[in-house]
């Protein structure tokens, strides 16, 4: 007996046909029927390939001093030579950090790290949230009560607050910033997988495996989690959009990512009182931030929309 069907006929109005359609068909169907997920996609596509090939596309190392290399200053105006910037002068196309950097080197680079801080504290959080939620609500009774008020805790306090705490207990640095957010970041995952469990464990072919002798394990990793997941990706997807905020916020305050690393966060934050004699150092990290957000929320409502169950409109 299987868990999910794998095949959905539909019927063909106007041929009057009956066709196979798979599940990940119509999934993809509906997730390229609206605009602004394959905005959001395009979006990330161009992020991720950034990120890939930083080493190729930017002009300078991101930690490289331009100081006795180039006839430039801190701060220096962006000089593009397309816009009528003189061929004499070296061309920067985002200008130069306090530090006499090249800022757009840092900018590319710091694609690079801003969507490897999202990935893997989403992937940190969801592991761990996906096995205490699904034990709490497989098992339910005591160990659903002290899992879940646990995360009722976690939750009480707002997640940056909580990310800052625990970030100045461990001392400031990239490990310990991604470490807190993916802690604090645990029970939407818990709460949501939970949920997911506790409307699928009764259904028909879970009890039938059970009656065919399945153990817990095998009912609860092959049967009821694999059906309990659409939601968690919707989350995820969200979740690396506001992972990558709090890193940016706890970079900024000097918690997060360290000097010379090229976060966005950090270097918004080490301009900050620049923004009316320099505002290109404020402006572009945090244009970049919000365009990488913005394209992970794009992504993830598009995804919502196309795991809706209740959407059953097939094109």
């Amino acid at each position: 007996m299987t868990n999910v069907e794998d095949k959905v006929v539909s019927l063909d109005v106007e041929g009057l046909s009956l066709k196979s359609v798979s599940l990940w068909q119509i999934t993809w169907r509906r997730l390229f029927r609206r605009r602004s997920a394959i905005v959001g996609m395009i979006i990330l596509g161009i992020l991720i390939l950034i990120a890939l090939t930083a080493d190729l596309i930017a002009p300078y190392a991101y930690d490289e001093v331009l100081i006795g290399k180039e006839p430039v200053k801190a701060r220096q105006a962006p000089c593009i030579h397309l816009f009528g910037c003189s061929e004499e002068q070296p061309q920067h196309i985002a200008g130069i950090d306090g530090n006499v950097r090249d800022q757009f080197s840092r900018l590319l680079y710091g694609a690079r790290l801003s969507l490897m801080i999202g990935f893997s504290t989403v992937t940190f959080a969801i592991i761990i949230g996906t096995v205490l939620g699904a034990v709490a609500g497989y098992t339910g009774g005591w160990a659903d009560n002290v899992i879940m008020r646990i995360m009722d805790v976690l939750l009480a306090f707002p997640s940056l607050l909580l990310a800052i705490a625990i970030v100045t207990v461990l001392g400031p640095g990239l490990i310990n910033a991604l470490l807190a957010i993916g802690i604090v970041s645990i029970p939407a995952y818990a709460r949501v997988v939970r949920a997911s469990v506790l409307s699928v464990r009764e259904m028909e072919y879970v009890s039938a495996t059970r009656a065919l002798g399945g153990s817990n394990l095998q009912i609860l990793f092959l049967r009821i989690l694999p059906n309990a997941l659409t939601p968690l990706i919707v989350q995820g997807t969200l979740g690396i959009a506001t992972a990558i905020l709090d890193a940016a916020a706890l970079s900024f305050l000097g918690l997060g990512a360290q000097p010379p690393l090229p976060e966005w966060g950090s270097m918004l934050g080490a301009e900050r009182n620049q923004v009316f004699t320099a505002p290109h150092l404020v402006f572009l990290p945090g244009f970049a931030i919000a365009l990488t957000v913005l394209s992970f929320n794009l992504l993830g409502d598009g995804l919502r929309d196309a795991l809706d169950p209740r959407l059953a409109h097939i094109s």
